[in-house]
C-alpha cells in the first residue's frame, strides 16, 4: 500500500470515527482524543489531517454530501421516466441515510449548522424534487389538475418528516416506509399509463447498486450540482 493510500484510509477512518461520536454524543460533547482513538491513530495523526474539530465536522458533511449527490446523479442516469427516477432517488438516499453513519451524521450536522450557505442538503433535495416533478409534468405523466409545485411541497414535507423521525428510529427510512408513501401518493398524482410504469418500491437493482457504488468508491466532492440533476434530502 502506498503512502498516499494509507493517508486516505487514515483520513476516512477519522471521518467515520467522528461521525459515530457525533451521532452518539452530539458535536459539542465529542472530543478530538476520542475521535483519534476510535480511528486507532494518534492525536498527531488526526492533527495532520484536520486543524480542529470544526474541520473534522466539515469533512463529515462533505463526505455525506458527496455520497448523496453521487447516488442521486446515478439514479437519474438510469434513463427512467421522471416519476420513477424520483421514486428511485428517494429510496437510494433513504437507504444511505439509514445504513451509513457518515452520511447520516453529515446530513444532520449540515441541517443543524448555520453559516454554510454553500452547502444546504435539504435545499438541494427540495430542488431535486421540484426539478423532477417539473420534468414529469413536461412528460405528461401528471394527472389533469395536478400541480407539480404542490406535489413537490408534499413530497419534500413527507420525506423530510421521515428523515426527522429516523433520528430516533432508522426504520422510518426503510424501503417499506418509502414504499407506503409512494403507494399512497402515486395514484393521486400520476396518469394511469404513467402509474403502470412506476414501481413504488424503487427498482431493486438500482437502489442496491447505487448504495454499493457510493459506499465502495470515494470520489471528490463536486464543486456544483449540474442543472436538472437530483441532489440529496
Amino acid at each position: 500500500m502506498s503512502k498516499q493510500e494509507r493517508a486516505a484510509r487514515t483520513r476516512y477512518a477519522l471521518i467515520r470515527s467522528a461521525a459515530e461520536l457525533f451521532e452518539q454524543r452530539g458535536y459539542a460533547q465529542a472530543r478530538l482524543a476520542e475521535i483519534s482513538a476510535g480511528a486507532g491513530v494518534s492525536s498527531g495523526a488526526l492533527h495532520f489531517h484536520f486543524e480542529n474539530k470544526a474541520a473534522v465536522a466539515q469533512a463529515v458533511e462533505n463526505e455525506a454530501s458527496r455520497s448523496l449527490r453521487r447516488a442521486a446523479r446515478a439514479a437519474q442516469e438510469r434513463n427512467a421516466g421522471a416519476l420513477q427516477t424520483l421514486t428511485d432517488t428517494s429510496h437510494a438516499l433513504a437507504r444511505l441515510l439509514q445504513r451509513d453513519v457518515v452520511v447520516r451524521a453529515g446530513y444532520r450536522l449540515n441541517c443543524d449548522a448555520a453559516g454554510r450557505p454553500e452547502l444546504n442538503l435539504r435545499q438541494e433535495w427540495q430542488s431535486c424534487v421540484q426539478s423532477l416533478l417539473s420534468q414529469a409534468a413536461d412528460e405528461g405523466a401528471l394527472a389533469d389538475g395536478v400541480s407539480h409545485r404542490e406535489v413537490a411541497t408534499v413530497v419534500v414535507a413527507a420525506t423530510t418528516g421521515l428523515e426527522v423521525l429516523a433520528g430516533d428510529e432508522t426504520e422510518w427510512l426503510s424501503r417499506a416506509s418509502l414504499t407506503v408513501l409512494w403507494r399512497l401518493l402515486l395514484p393521486r398524482i400520476a396518469t394511469p399509463s404513467a402509474l403502470r410504469a412506476v414501481d413504488p418500491r424503487g427498482r431493486d437493482s438500482v437502489t442496491v447498486a447505487l448504495e454499493g457504488a457510493v459506499l465502495r468508491t470515494p470520489v471528490p466532492l463536486p464543486t456544483q450540482t449540474p442543472p436538472r440533476s437530483p441532489a440529496e434530502p
